[in-house]
């Protein structure tokens, strides 16, 4: 067998320089592809005339899709028998012709993407069930590892996950968001958000400002949306009434809805729940704007 060749200190920096270079156009150019801005057909142009891109492995670029997570990628290579490891200058007649159909077809107006919070005891429940009910809205489900209530069930109000589970999401990059709240951990799964949006559909995630920051950062398109009450009075008697906290557990809640209130600048739009009716109808104005 041929030894391979002794490269020169000087030879192995300058190889590591020129494949650092090619790491860094392929993460800008996949970029581009996760913000719309650069299609499908139009990163197999670039790979046409440029071997950087043609190098870059089939399945990153599926993965950089929005709407595409490992699993739906995984999906539509063994649809179009295509291997794991095939890189985009590797493709056959066939498989190209395959995927460049899949993503030819006619695209649906890609809904809208609002995320709302606010204090505890102001009523983001409420609003969230009330918009549940509303054509062309779909409300996330979270992923939470606190045990389900006797009323609850799991993937209607929470998808119920073990702490290793968790761990395995996070590890994954299965979460669009998410933030330790009360003892337990809380996500967004991230693929059912893009597939919802890429049908059409206006997302509403409910969820904590750290959440929420979180996804702002990751999608910048988002609609940040703070829930007030119509007067600080108002929440103290909501939070007041209700009966399964202690005191000790009241006066946590009123300490932190102080603190979430001075967060109401960071976000897009505020509204003030006088009227769960009235926050609905104004998100949908939003989502029809």
């Amino acid at each position: 067998m041929a030894q391979p060749p002794i490269m020169s200190a000087q030879d192995r920096s300058r190889a590591l320089e020129v494949a650092k270079a090619a790491r860094q156009e392929r993460s800008a150019l996949k970029a581009q592809v996760r913000d719309g801005s650069l299609s499908f057909s139009g990163v197999i142009e670039i790979a046409s005339k440029n071997q950087v891109v043609a190098k870059m492995r089939v399945v990153e670029l599926l993965e950089s899709i929005p709407g595409y997570g490992k699993v739906r990628a995984q999906s539509l290579m063994e649809k179009c028998a295509i291997s794991p490891t095939r890189r985009l200058q590797g493709l056959g007649k066939l498989q190209m012709s395959a995927l460049l159909a899949e993503f030819s077809k006619p695209s649906v107006h890609r809904g809208k993407l609002f995320v709302l919070s606010g204090p505890g005891g102001v009523g983001k429940s409420s609003v969230a069930k009330a918009l549940r009910v509303v054509p062309d809205f779909w409300v996330s489900v979270s992923a939470t590892t606190r045990p389900p209530r006797f009323n609850e069930v799991d993937g209607v109000d929470y998808h119920f996950y073990s702490n290793e589970k968790f761990d395995k999401a996070i590890e994954d990059g299965e979460f669009l968001e998410w933030a330790a709240f009360a003892g337990n951990r809380y996500g967004t799964p991230a693929q059912s958000v893009q597939e919802k949006l890429d049908l059409g559909l206006n997302v509403l995630l409910e969820i904590e400002i750290d959440g929420a920051k979180q996804v702002k950062a990751k999608l910048p398109q988002a609609t940040l949306v703070f829930l007030e009450p119509p007067s600080w009075e108002e929440l103290v008697s909501r939070l007041e009434g209700r009966g399964t906290d202690s005191p000790e557990r009241r006066a946590t809640r009123l300490a932190l809805a102080q603190e979430e209130l001075a967060a109401a600048s960071y976000f897009d739009i505020v509204l003030i729940n006088d009227r769960v009716e009235e926050v609905v109808a104004s998100l949908i104005r939003l989502a029809t704007s």
